[in-house]
């Protein structure tokens, strides 16, 4: 490990992508500087380089990172610092009398694993169960062996790669990109804040001051959080932000696209009753054959936007940023088209000349209308209200321009059944999961021993996963580590 030299800092900052692998450190939320670093670099290591810049004591550094304290005796991999991560490092001595916030790995594991344990880290936390739950008990809970260190992030070996957030980045990817989620302080908006605990659904991320912590930072008496995503395809600025898409997952349950039947992700799933999934290829065409139609749906509180593809009925997408999967031009179009509609609403007329399309407000009886506007904006066409063509005394011609027919967006009732993410989810559960044999909640088994114990606070039921009976010392010899 090696620090780059104090001059170059400025510029490093710059350009310290070129620079493999580091992370990008902040010392008191001030300057930035990068750090050589490998994946078994320790914190402890990263503090020494720190406080031999910067001429302070090593141990009254602390090294915080997507809202948690960081431990001296972690290593960069099992912390999820990939290259060209900004870490934040205050200089603040530890307060006598106060407990700490809970730091990466200290929550300790039970013997049948951590059943009430907070996420590991923000760059771990999956939110998909409170968007798409499977049944009245929720997806099934993930116990390990409590002998079983932290593994590596998702997408590292050992681990399967996986995606808990997607954003659309307008910049420089400009489409849909697994993103990252990270916290700051609503005080003083740096990212020094540690969690009191972590967020577990989509509400506790998205609704503002409803998760606390401790801001960090030298006089800054902040305890609210401010979550915010990044896109991870790229390294980001402080100011680079994204909007997460909700709706949009890994396609971890291989459940096929409700239109073309392919198994494809990421996807999106519809939050209709069955969880309908589409590819978003399909989702594209989708939204475009509806725009072409102008058959969005309106909503007094969401604007305009449009339901499952299947017409499921309370399914219409909430997040609008959805459609920016669109991109820019026909993104575009669906902005318009909400002022169109808008202006249609409110009694007016669009201007029939291609390429204009001004809408314009004539009074109610007025039959003659002139497209102009100030500045001149508008084209200057005049033409009837009626029919739309060029203005004309008396009735208007039977053989104006008809509409065009609208083009037909059908689903095949088969592949509707198919592309139910709630089916499909339920289905895994029943082949990956057992159920507790007390109260019958399911328990998928991720590794370890047989010697499991039911996570519901209600039950704490200690049994095998071989045999399905009570834990007991003839379980322990016979099967302990069955495979």
């Amino acid at each position: 490990m090696s620090l780059l030299p104090r001059e170059g800092a400025e510029r490093c900052s710059l350009s310290f992508s070129q620079f493999s692998p580091a992370v990008f450190v902040r010392f008191n939320s001030s300057h930035g500087f990068p750090v050589e670093v490998d994946s078994a670099t320790s914190i402890l290591q990263l503090k020494e380089v720190v406080a031999k810049r910067q001429g302070v004591p090593a141990d009254q550094l602390r090294v915080i990172f997507a809202g948690k304290e960081l431990r001296n005796d972690l290593v960069v991999q099992s912390c999820d610092l990939d290259q060209q991560s900004i870490v934040h490092v205050v200089l603040r001595p530890r307060r006598e009398g106060l407990e700490m916030p809970t730091t990466l790995g200290d929550r300790p594991r039970g013997a049948a694993g951590a059943s009430e344990r907070d996420p590991e880290s923000l760059t771990r936390v999956d939110f998909s169960s409170s968007v798409l739950p499977t049944d009245s008990v929720g997806l099934a809970v993930i116990l390990q062996d409590g002998t079983e260190k932290a593994g590596p992030p998702a997408g590292r070996p050992g681990r399967p790669a996986h995606s808990s957030f997607y954003v659309y980045c307008k910049g420089p990817c400009e489409g849909v990109r697994p993103g990252k989620l990270r916290v700051r302080c609503s005080s003083c908006r740096q990212a020094t804040l540690t969690l009191a605990q972590g967020p577990s659904c989509w509400e506790d991320v998205l609704t503002p001051n409803r998760m606390s912590g401790e801001c960090q930072s030298a006089d800054c008496p902040g305890t609210r959080a401010e979550f915010f995503f990044k896109c991870s395809a790229h390294p980001t600025s402080d100011e680079e932000t994204s909007v997460a898409l909700n709706l949009i997952t890994t396609n971890s349950r291989g459940v096929p696209c409700i239109t073309c039947t392919d198994i494809r992700s990421p996807v999106l799933v519809f939050q209709c009753n069955y969880r309908h999934v589409i590819c978003l290829d399909c989702f594209h065409l989708y939204c475009v054959t509806r725009l072409n139609d102008r058959q969005f749906v309106h909503d007094p509180q969401l604007g305009y936007s449009l339901p499952c593809v299947a017409g499921c009925p309370n399914s219409l997408i909430k997040e609008l940023h959805h459609f920016r999967i669109l991109g820019e031009e026909q993104y575009n179009r669906y902005q318009h088209y909400g002022a169109e509609e808008c202006v249609l609403q409110m009694g007016g007329v669009l201007c029939p000349s291609p390429g204009c399309g001004a809408g314009l407000l004539p009074e109610p009886q007025q039959r003659k209308v002139t497209c102009e506007g100030g500045g001149g904006l508008g084209c200057g066409l005049v033409f009837c209200r009626d029919c739309k063509e060029a203005y004309h005394e008396g009735d208007c011609s039977s053989l104006g321009p008809s509409e065009a027919a609208p083009q037909v967006y059908r689903v095949d009732a088969k592949a509707a059944e198919q592309a139910r993410w709630e089916e499909s989810s339920k289905e895994t559960i029943k082949k990956t999961t057992k159920p507790c044999p007390r109260c019958h909640v399911p328990v998928e088994k991720n590794g370890g021993c047989m010697h499991m114990k039911c996570p519901q606070p209600t039950c704490q039921l200690e049994w095998c996963w071989s045999c399905g009976c009570e834990w007991s010392r003839a379980c322990m010899g016979d099967h302990w580590f069955d495979v």
